[in-house]
């Protein structure tokens, strides 16, 4: 049998929308993966889909990957659970409300949709929060969805067009080859979308792995409307220390309550932080007392590919002929797939992009950070 043109390590949401992007061209693509699609970080991450401003990089690709999600709406079956719950970037005092003005002016200078809401509109918006809080941007745009079933989706579509997956173990990858536990795969391209263990597979990636903590709660229908999140998050999501926390709840189609965040660097340890968990949803009942009175029915850890400087690693890796590298998307992976997959099947037909690859590049400089 002819070799593929090109092999995916990975099925997670980046490697399922790199086969989708892949194969829409017309290119003949096999997905390899040790475990069930979606079974890593993606199915231990809250699928927000979300415009992020930390830099003009970021904003870029999270508003270039919410447009391509936004357009599949209508294709997405019900098991995804899209819903256009819109942001609320909560302000705790009358210095981040001056942020919140700042950030309502970048998004609406880039054509995003965002308005200020005062106190006693982020109260009449969100009532169980608490009172005092200054108020909120609200980015009516974001939406929400259940990231292993977009993921399987993605797959089951690519397959339509005739990708193939096949489960086996990834130990090493080199110029137009993988090698797995069972022999030599070849192909004419190989893209890396192993998510934290990237660098395992790729020497030299500068990827760690990020530990996160979720709860999900029983059903609460209308406890929250929006996705809520701390203005403070960004400064804790890219904080170096070693562990922080923020405000992150999120509403889901079935009436439960998704509550985070939390981010520790560990390794590869899956133990459950009960520590951080504590102060996790100790931060969430500061800006939501009546957390306090919902029943979690279950926590767990995923491991998010984080890099120095807070952007993912998308296109060619010049070390090694024929890779390509879609990694290092830390917590923003369900958000840029989409643009993540456009951006590598660029990279492979050798074509112009809609937006600017090289703040991605895999190649790039990246000054080094504690934990790499």
């Amino acid at each position: 049998m002819a070799s593929p043109d090109v092999l995916i390590v990975g099925a997670g949401i980046v490697g399922a929308a790199c086969a989708d992007a892949l194969s829409a061209e017309g290119l003949r693509v096999e997905v390899l993966e040790t475990a069930f699609p979606g079974g890593g970080a993606t199915g231990a991450a809250m699928g927000h889909l979300v415009v992020m401003d930390d830099s003009e990089a970021q904003f870029a690709l999270t508003e270039y990957s919410r447009r391509l999600w936004t357009a599949l709406v209508g294709h997405l079956p019900a098991s995804c659970e899209d819903e256009a719950a819109g942001t609320l970037w909560v302000a705790a005092d009358a210095d981040e409300m001056e942020h919140v003005g700042r950030k309502a002016r970048f998004y609406g200078e880039r054509g995003v949709e965002a308005d200020v809401l005062s106190e006693a509109e982020l109260l009449e918006a969100e009532p169980n929060l608490r009172p005092g809080l200054a108020g909120a941007l609200r980015v009516p745009g974001d939406r929400v969805l259940y990231p292993p079933a977009a993921a399987r989706w993605l797959l089951e579509r690519s397959a339509a067009r005739g990708v193939s997956r096949r489960a086996v173990e990834a130990i090493a990858i080199g110029p137009r080859y993988v090698e797995t536990r069972t022999g030599r795969l070849s192909a004419g391209a190989v893209v890396n979308a192993a998510g934290a263990a990237a660098p395992l597979l790729t020497p030299g990636l500068p990827i760690a792995p990020r530990k996160g903590h979720l709860v999900i709660t029983d059903r609460y229908p209308g406890f929250c409307r929006h996705q809520l999140v701390e203005l403070g998050y960004l400064k804790s999501a890219h904080s170096p220390t070693p562990e922080s926390v923020a405000f992150n709840l999120q509403p889901r189609s079935t009436g439960q309550m998704l509550l985070g965040s939390s981010r520790e660097f560990v390794g590869f340890d899956a133990s459950i932080n009960r520590r951080l968990l504590a102060r996790m949803v100790g931060r969430a009942i500061e800006f939501a007392p009546a957390v306090a009175g919902l029943s979690a029915i279950r926590a767990w850890v995923g491991f998010r590919p984080a890099t120095p400087d807070n952007l993912p690693l998308i296109g060619r890796w010049e070390e090694t002929p024929g890779l390509f590298v879609a990694a290092g998307h830390e917590g923003l992976g369900i958000t840029l797939a989409p643009a993540t997959g456009r951006l590598i099947a660029d990279a492979i037909l050798g074509r112009a992009s809609a937006i600017d690859p090289s703040p991605y590049a895999p190649t790039r400089r990246i000054p080094r950070a504690a934990h790499a």
